[in-house]
């Protein structure tokens, strides 16, 4: 494996900050990223996250209608007097 200068300069100054083996700043890299990777892998794509939304993001429909009912007496609980 070859590394570029810049890159075995940070090597260094983290393996230093840390206190660990160089190896052990590469793994704790690699293992960073793939977690990231494996992050965006489990996301839904931005249009599949809205159709997920838009065909009620999980919920019943008598959830939804719960919760509809739910918010409306909240709404209708902190109305005043010349909102009526």
């Amino acid at each position: 494996m070859a590394l570029d200068s810049f890159t075995l300069g940070a090597l260094e100054l983290l393996s230093k900050k840390w206190g660990v083996p160089k190896a052990e700043v590469m793994r704790r890299a690699v293992r960073h990223i793939k977690e990231a990777e494996d992050m965006k892998d489990q996301c839904p794509k931005p249009l599949e996250a809205l159709q997920w939304l838009q065909n009620g993001g999980g919920l019943t429909v008598q959830e939804a209608d719960a919760f509809r009912e739910e918010v409306r007496g909240e709404r209708e609980a902190k109305r005043y007097w010349w909102e009526a």
